[in-house]
């Protein structure tokens, strides 16, 4: 400030070191992105001024995650889809092609594996291909216009299958590279993914599920894991349901069957002191504890 000479201070030459800190404001920031038409970033500028010199600028980049946590009910419910459709070339028609698919989850994070469970019946006359691929859509907003670009992430391939032939995957893993999370709170860039899962069916249209993701910062907690892997494999499997309930537990062994009175009137004898310790105490300590050790359980119809 020029105008307040008393904030002016002279620095001799030399290293100075200036502690600085800056507390990032409560509201939702965009999490950083590098995208084709635009870009979410932040950096930190710091500026000297010297009489007679053009001041000196320099700026450095940080990165700002919004954390997104999976571990919420609506990222943690399965997603699920059933298509079928029926090909037709001139006056004949074919057979129709069904793809049905499901994951047990939406939110997933970057290094997780998605588990889907899809089952494709090839009634047609053509040889089909079924296909997994997560794509990554970004959504650029500006002066009311809107760009979109479309990217592939990972794909996977499965068997081809002729006429009257038919696949099931049982939990097939493809795995999520290392990606930007999702952006959905921003009002000039969006960021979403997705999951489709295909037949690839060729001289006609592909047969196609979407199952929308969300790639999130926070990993799925282990008892939020193991309920999304009960729930799946109880909605996939539904055997359980004709399962009957355990019968009433035996009664265990009655207490004469385990220590007979002998025994037990033996350790609670008393038994010759040895030290003064002993003495004192008029029974040995290990005539107390193994008193303690043959008491008798509670009965079992107190139980």
């Amino acid at each position: 400030d020029d105008d307040n000479s008393e904030d002016l201070h002279s620095i001799h030459s030399g290293r100075h070191e200036y502690a600085f800190s800056f507390e990032l404001p409560q509201i939702p920031l965009a999490t950083s992105f590098e995208g084709r038409h635009g870009s979410v970033r932040y950096w930190v500028k710091a500026e000297l001024h010297r009489p007679w010199f053009l001041p000196v600028k320099l700026k450095k980049e940080f990165t700002v995650f919004e954390h997104i946590d999976i571990n919420t009910p609506s990222l943690l419910s399965p997603q699920a889809g059933t298509k079928e459709k029926t090909l037709c070339c001139w006056l004949c028609t074919s057979g129709p092609i069904s793809l049905s698919a499901k994951i047990e989850r939406k939110g997933y994070t970057p290094g997780e594996s998605i588990q889907i469970f899809a089952e494709i019946e090839n009634c047609s006359s053509r040889m089909v291909v079924p296909k997994a691929t997560i794509y990554q859509t970004q959504a650029f907003y500006a002066k009311g216009k809107m760009k979109e670009v479309k990217q592939l992430v990972a794909n996977l391939r499965g068997e081809s299958l002729s006429s009257g032939k038919t696949e099931t995957w049982n939990g097939k893993h493809l795995k999520i590279p290392p990606v930007s999370p999702s952006i959905l709170d921003c009002s000039i860039i969006r960021v979403e993914y997705s999951l489709m899962v295909y037949v690839d069916i060729p001289g006609a249209m592909d047969l196609f599920i979407n199952l929308p993701l969300v790639i999130g910062t926070i990993p799925l907690h282990p008892f939020s894991s193991r309920t999304s892997s009960v729930s799946s494999q109880g909605s996939m499997n539904m055997n359980w349901l004709g399962l009957t309930p355990p019968e009433r537990p035996e009664a265990p062994p009655s207490y004469a069957e385990v220590v007979t009175e002998e025994n037990r009137q033996f350790t609670l004898a008393p038994i010759a002191a040895y030290d003064d310790f002993e003495r004192a105490l008029e029974v040995p300590l290990f005539a107390y504890i193994q008193e303690f050790r043959f008491l008798p359980p509670p009965l079992y119809s107190e139980v």
